[in-house]
């Protein structure tokens, strides 16, 4: 009869256990289809959408055949000084002036490369089939050290992260804490450090911007992780831990993707108008006008983010001044009989530990800004995969404006194969009398524009006629029609492989443990399906036919990544997961190439990507999707070798160093989880 009481006991600890774990696991599945449905969604379809456009002059045909097919919003200005002066503080993505001998296009590319690139074809295009000599105008042009006006949206990563983190570390410094007398000078002060190191990374040190912005930018990055550091802190003051969460749902996942960074204008319009509540999208309009506007028409975003930092400094003051003041006087009033004054408390003890988060917070934003800025903000072409066909002075006059690796092929037809096999970007076929361009907009958003843009100008050069062609030997998917989608969906996945370690050794008390493989590889398969689902079949990003294969591809992505999330874990305890950050999202997410192509990134990323878990997934996914499987032998190796070693190594660990409990709530975990690596 007394063996009975333990075996019950046994049992109700192990359902209770399970419970745990499902909840754990469960809540990283939530995770991960939010936010792969707002990257995806918000991010994959990034076309004009009524985009704000001026129109000078009697009514164009060409602005009306334009306007039919592009989501444009036009507005008519009285002259050419009036719309000029608009597109010059930022209230414009271009114009059109019609009237006379000759037409002039204005285009903003500092309001949006990636619009330009859509309004100014459109326009020639409609210009040349109607017979109207037209002649383009430049305002606000990109700096050389920002050709595609990414600058904006990476500043923003640093400056979101570092203000979230601030207050989950300093909170949970605290014990808990979330408002108290000094917590919002505490986050303030730390706001303004952050920026001061964000300015000097990004500036002085990049070189991402001139110098002269540095004094002109301070203030608005200070304003910008203020607004969210307090934000952050208030939440948690009024609904406790859970605070963290929301702030990471409302602030990251949702307020991340409708930031705008590419151009607000080229949003879905409903993410467009929920960014204009949050502070995202704010601090992109604010920090792009600041940059190169002149700090013109940022009225608006300034409002949202003070608001959000005095309402925040409002609710921290409450619930850490105001209330206990108000308790403490209503407790002297009602005559209780006073209780033993309490030993003060050690401020100083209590201080370090603050000091100490707010380190790493300090080291974890200025990773974010050195590592994300110096691999994209200025994508240059190194050693492009490049064929050719014949020979053409066309080839060697590009060649001084951008690096090739070139290749000779027999005949069109052959280096057509190439391109189907996913090894040259382009090829140019020469037959003496004419040269066309063959670029490959599956292989790469950006290379197919770089390329045209380098070769008509040396075909202009050296008195040759160019054509342009696309090919693709599995077409994009209509709603992924510059190839951005594999890029987006990698991120839910590498998050999901070591938020599923990390909640589970909070679930559990421990790092690893008898079934943690088989755990981890269980839910590995659920959540590649997951996103397999989401992206193909909901949002439609990429064909339907590639469903079943790319189920399999998720999950081993989840799977190497949450094993080597365990290893760090088991050996180094919570610390652990702050490894894997580092490693999978810090290095390895910005050295895997992305939709523009490994060869666009600098000589260091190049190097280190294919070691790392991140490259080899998205070429793994790009390439199985877009080219049949074709070059992904070596991704797929070092995946698999990633895998087996990682699981050998737990299992080793798991039966030869016995581990202690490891003291981590769920909360925690997930609050310095989720959101690292959700970039807008």
């Amino acid at each position: 009869m007394t063996s009975r009481p333990p075996r019950a006991s046994s049992a109700a600890g192990g359902r209770s256990a399970a419970v745990r774990t499902a909840v754990a696991l469960g809540l990283v599945l939530f995770a991960q289809a939010m936010l792969a449905l707002s990257l995806v969604s918000a991010q994959q379809l990034l076309v004009p959408r009524n985009m704000p456009f001026g129109v000078v002059g009697p009514p164009s045909p060409v602005v009306a055949a334009v306007a039919s097919r592009t989501g444009l919003a036009l507005t008519a200005y009285p002259d050419t000084s009036a719309v000029t002066g608009a597109a010059e503080q930022g209230e414009l993505y271009g114009a059109y002036v019609s009237g006379g001998s000759s037409d002039t296009l204005i285009v903003v590319p500092a309001k949006s490369f990636f619009g330009q690139t859509e309004v100014e074809p459109a326009f020639l295009a409609a210009a040349h089939d109607l017979g109207r000599p037209v002649t383009v105008q430049t305002i606000a042009p990109l700096a050389a050290t920002d050709p595609v006006g990414a600058v904006t949206s990476l500043l923003l990563l640093p400056l979101l992260i570092g203000g979230y983190l601030a207050a989950v570390l300093v909170y949970k410094a605290a014990h808990g804490t979330a408002a108290a007398p000094w917590r919002a000078v505490i986050l303030a002060g730390y706001a303004l450090v952050g920026a001061v190191l964000t300015d000097l990374i990004a500036g002085l040190g990049i070189g991402a911007y001139s110098s002269s912005h540095f004094w002109p930018l301070l203030p608005c990055f200070w304003l910008v992780t203020s607004a969210v550091a307090l934000a952050a802190a208030a939440l948690q003051a009024m609904v406790g831990r859970m605070g963290t969460l929301l702030v990471a749902v409302l602030f990251i996942v949702i307020g991340g993707p409708p930031a705008g960074g590419l151009g607000t204008y080229l949003l879905p319009v409903y993410w467009r108008n929920i960014g204009v509540l949050l502070p995202p999208q704010s601090a992109v309009t604010l920090i792009n006008h600041v940059l190169y506007f002149g700090g013109s028409d940022i009225s608006t975003p300034l409002v949202v983010l003070f608001l959000y930092a005095f309402a925040g400094t409002a609710v921290i003051a409450w619930y850490g001044r105001i209330r206990p003041a108000r308790a403490a006087a209503r407790e002297a009033h009602g005559a209780a009989p006073a209780a033993p004054a309490a030993a003060p408390p050690d401020r100083r003890r209590g201080l370090i530990p603050i000091l100490v988060a707010l380190g790493v917070c300090a080291v974890m934003q200025c990773l974010f800004a050195t590592n994300y800025m110096s691999a994209s903000h200025a994508p240059k072409a190194t050693d492009l995969p490049f064929g050719t066909v014949g020979t053409s002075p066309v080839l060697a006059a590009a060649e001084q404006a951008i690096s090739l690796k070139v290749t000779p092929y027999p005949d069109e037809a052959a280096a057509k194969t190439a391109m189907d096999q996913a090894r040259i970007f382009g090829a140019l076929v020469s037959t003496g009398t004419s040269n066309t361009l063959i670029v490959v907009p599956s292989m790469s958003d950006l290379a197919p524009l770089d390329l045209a843009v380098r070769f008509e100008a040396a075909a202009k050069a050296t008195g040759q006629t160019l054509t342009v062609q696309q090919y693709a030997p599995t077409p994009l998917a209509p709603k992924d029609p510059f190839g951005l989608v594999q890029g987006l969906m990698l991120v839910p996945l590498l998050i999901g492989g070591y938020m599923s370690s990390t909640l589970l050794m909070a679930a559990t008390g421990r790092a690893a443990g008898r079934w943690r493989a088989a755990q981890l590889a269980g839910f590995a398969l659920v959540s590649g399906l997951l996103i397999d689902v989401i992206v193909c079949y909901w949002l439609q990003g990429f064909p339907s036919g590639k469903f079943w294969i790319t189920w399999p591809i998720c999950a081993l992505i989840v799977a190497v990544v949450a094993f080597v999330a365990a290893i760090l874990q088991k050996l180094l305890g919570p610390v652990g997961t702050l490894v894997t950050v580092v490693v999978i999202v810090l290095f390895g997410n910005p050295s895997s190439g992305g939709a523009s192509g490994v060869p666009y990134l600098p000589a260091f990323w190049r190097d280190i990507g294919p070691w790392l878990p991140p490259r080899n997934g998205y070429l793994l996914l790009h390439r199985t999707i877009y080219f049949d499987g074709h070059g992904t032998g070596q991704a797929l190796t070092t995946l698999l070798v990633y895998l087996g070693v990682a699981a050998a190594v737990l299992i080793v660990l798991d039966l030869r160093r016995p581990e202690a409990a490891v003291p981590v709530d769920a909360t925690e975990a997930a609050s310095m989880a989720v959101p690292i690596g959700a970039t807008p």
